[in-house]
């Protein structure tokens, strides 16, 4: 094996030939955290950090911050997590006593970067040992890298939780768009009108808007085919949509079921067609969702398929009034059965909607698509950069780049 120049071949692979291999357990001091039940507890502003980060405070700190626990147990098994300030390691974690000279950030990032999960102690439950994970041979950079590296994925992580708290708003903001603009709380530009409000008996909306069951505004009302009654195929048929298919306002295509085209024509009622609005019947009942355009033929199963009369009802405009805290409200007050609540084709076709004039319907669903599609490209730039810096960090942090040589 060729090794380039500035590079070495050491036990833990090829690295830059100024840096240094030795033991995990010599580059940071570990130790399991220390038991603090719910009774211990004591009001303060102590970060108590365990397996899954922080999770409570407490009155009294026994590490100095900046720290690094490792999750010892549970679904955080293996995972870093950062304490700025003085902080109580919780016994579901491993923290670092001494960081021995290092950089606590870079550390923070090392360890993140670890994969633990071969080092599991426990048998079914899983278990972090420092004993099993001190002698695993790593390489490490000398401080001032350190430094530089860490400098660069914070400023990484910084750019991400600024995207995240952009996002938080925006989407808080159409959660309150969608609330008054679906009950007319809230007029658009060209539709707002001195009348006032009206009781009706849904609550208070616009004089100029009307009340509708939706069995009212819908050319059919129906449920799809019962999957059991037919098998099912990974890749070949007719694609079926099921309830896990289903998010509000939105259609997952991941993990489709399909039938054979024999199945599809004798379950022709239950063919999807552009417009229709398919409402999960059971797990999470009433989270609705339209069927676009240009996706050919489709078959639900075992959803309530409303299809409206467009000339009264916008497809659009019903699944954000259904997927809305007040739709969601109402659907939860008329779910049916036992243990396993449901919803069906008749309480569906009872449920009172407020229905503005159509091109008002029209207008607020190209508010709330537009709210829509700046979410999905902000999600989307934030889970790039997300990407970027996790390729960024593993590079970094093996030295196949160099921040300084």
């Amino acid at each position: 094996m060729v090794v380039k120049a500035g590079n070495k071949q050491t036990e833990a692979g090829v690295i830059p030939r100024n840096w240094d291999v030795m033991s995990l357990g010599k580059f940071l001091a570990l130790q399991r955290g220390h038991d603090l039940n719910e009774n211990q507890r004591r009001p303060g502003n102590i970060p108590v950090m365990g397996s899954a980060g922080q999770n409570g405070f407490h009155d009294t700190a026994i590490a100095k911050g900046p720290g690094v626990v490792i999750g010892r147990s549970g679904a955080s098994f293996g995972q870093a997590h950062y304490c700025k300030n003085d902080y109580w390691p919780h016994n579901t974690a491993i923290y670092v006593t001494d960081f021995r000279g290092n950089d606590p950030c870079f550390s923070y990032y090392f360890l993140k970067s670890m994969d633990f999960r071969r080092y599991n102690s426990g048998g079914a439950q899983q278990s972090l040992n420092r004993n099993f994970i001190n002698p695993i041979i790593v390489a490490i950079p000398h401080t001032p890298e350190q430094r530089a590296i860490a400098t660069a994925l914070s400023d990484a992580d910084a750019h991400i939780s600024s995207l995240e708290q952009v996002i938080a708003k925006k989407r808080d903001l159409e959660q309150a768009a969608i609330q008054e603009l679906l009950t007319g709380k809230r007029r658009l530009p060209g539709f707002y009108n001195d009348k006032g409000h009206k009781l009706t008996d849904i609550g208070k909306i616009p004089e100029d808007w009307n009340t509708s069951k939706i069995k009212d505004l819908a050319k059919s009302i129906t449920v799809g085919f019962v999957g059991s009654m037919a098998p099912l195929f990974e890749k070949e048929g007719v694609p079926l949509l099921r309830g896990q298919n289903i998010l509000p306002n939105l259609l997952d295509l991941t993990n489709l079921k399909y039938i054979s085209r024999e199945t599809h024509r004798q379950w022709i009622k239950s063919s999807l067609y552009p417009g229709d609005v398919v409402l999960v019947r059971v797990g999470y009942p009433g989270t609705a969702c339209v069927i676009p355009k240009n996706l050919g033929e489709l078959n639900a199963a075992s959803l309530v398929i409303v299809r409206p009369n467009h000339h009264l009802l916008n497809s659009n405009f019903l699944c954000y009034l259904l997927n809305s805290p007040w739709g969601k409200r109402q659907i939860q007050e008329r779910l049916v059965g036992g243990a396993q609540q449901v919803v069906n084709t008749s309480t569906t076709a009872e449920l009172i909607i407020p229905q503005p004039p159509l091109p008002e319907q029209a207008a607020v669903v190209t508010v709330l698509t537009n709210m829509d599609a700046e979410l999905a490209t902000l999600e989307q730039k934030r889970d790039k950069t997300k990407a970027i810096k996790q390729g960024m960090m593993q590079e970094l942090l093996t030295g196949r780049i160099r921040l300084m040589s």
